[in-house]
């Protein structure tokens, strides 16, 4: 299991779930989405970016609430790594976005003045919205009270 293999590395270590910041982890989220649809007229890229800090927030509230918290330097990496191993083949497609839009974010950042268009950022922000919301499904399973949300 990837688990096990990322805390023999290093990359996770176990902690007991913490609900309630679990759920301030997925209600920002989702504030962040609504604030990247807001900005998608006045900055793409910059939309782009926070529908993908959005998707990042989800991730380590659902890890928070398997129980898991991601340690070192790759941790983006290790969230695609986990984020695998917890949806499965069902969710491949989520997780191959997640991690094209972590790729796309760092040259973005790296690189300012490099265009996206409007549609890449479009699409972004629907599959981020999906992910978010299987990843608050997931969360809600862990702790039925989220359902609050």
């Amino acid at each position: 299991m990837a688990y096990e293999e990322l805390r023999e590395r290093g990359l996770v270590e176990e902690i007991r779930p913490n609900f309630r910041q679990v759920s301030k982890l997925l209600a920002r989220a989702t504030k962040d989405m609504a604030t990247a649809r807001a900005n998608i007229t006045i900055d793409k890229e910059w939309a782009y970016i926070i529908a993908y800090q959005a998707m990042v927030r989800a991730v380590k509230a659902v890890m928070m609430a398997e129980g898991w918290r991601v340690k070192g330097r790759e941790q983006a990496r290790t969230f695609v790594t986990l984020m695998g191993e917890l949806l499965g083949e069902e969710g491949r497609t989520l997780v191959n976005g997640f991690d094209r839009m972590r790729r796309r974010r760092q040259d973005l950042m790296d690189e300012p003045q490099t265009p996206i268009p409007r549609h890449e950022v479009e699409g972004a922000l629907r599959d981020a919205q999906v992910l978010i919301e299987r990843l608050m499904e997931l969360a809600r399973e862990q702790n039925p009270q989220l359902a609050l949300l």
